[in-house]
């Protein structure tokens, strides 16, 4: 395997900030006092769950120039954690997705994207079939910059959260008081699934096989699913896309 792809799986959701900052031709560069508040305007506020609030996942995606800055802004939510979805990317990692948790309180970021570039962020999240997309009504976001926020909009996984003993599975690198889940890291969600659904195999090559063959990925996610958690939180629109 080439090191770049099993780095890639293992190292999700990657480098995230300490701070608020701006993408600017896939560099991030912090967002101060000293920045304008007003590049908010006539933009789109999208809940980063997982790895979308690193800059390093936001620059493959937005990869040319004319797609603009991308205002990126710390936060926290409360009643809400960052869980484990019962799928695989394509480049074999166990992506994030949002699950209700009542007394967590969740650091994420939120994105806050121009109409091209909501359009662009669709085509990412939402043309496999993974997420659905949405708005998130009634709840209580705290923004490091900006406005805070009664209703916001998130990507929400198609497959339910991944579970063990019944409990969604929290990410370890996003940070949260009061989690009362048990988290993992990526490499070690890695091996959990890689014990129920291979045991034989090393997890290099678990990895490999998920990043070479949709039919693998496919499979994989199917048996998964059979013991997931679905989204449930009732102020919850799934939004249709134009």
């Amino acid at each position: 395997m080439k090191p770049n792809i099993f780095d890639r799986a293992i190292s999700y959701p990657y480098r995230i900030p300490k701070q608020s900052f701006v993408l600017r031709d896939g560099n991030d560069y912090p967002l101060s006092t000293a920045n304008p508040l007003s590049i908010l305007e006539r933009r789109t506020a999208v809940l980063a769950v997982g790895s979308n609030q690193s800059p390093e996942q936001l620059a493959h995606k937005f990869t040319e120039n004319r797609w603009g800055e991308i205002p990126v802004i710390r936060s926290r939510i409360r009643n809400f954690d960052s869980v484990y979805s019962a799928h695989i990317a394509s480049y074999g990692s166990v992506a994030a997705t949002l699950q209700h948790a009542p007394g967590v309180e969740l650091t994420l970021f939120v994105t806050w994207l121009t109409p091209p570039q909501l359009q662009r962020m669709h085509e990412t999240e939402i043309a496999n079939k993974n997420y659905v997309y949405g708005c998130l009504d009634g709840v209580q976001v705290t923004c490091e910059f900006g406005p805070n926020l009664k209703s916001a909009h998130i990507y929400s996984s198609s497959h339910g959260a991944l579970s063990f003993k019944n409990s969604p599975i929290p990410l370890a690198e996003i940070p949260a008081k009061n989690r009362r889940w048990n988290a993992m890291s990526q490499i070690e969600v890695q091996n959990h699934i890689r014990r129920r659904l291979a045991p034989k195999k090393d997890l290099t090559t678990f990895i490999q096989e998920a990043v070479d063959d949709p039919l693998v990925r496919r499979e994989r996610t199917n048996t998964l699913r059979q013991d997931t958690r679905p989204f449930s939180y009732p102020n919850f629109r799934e939004l249709a896309l134009q």
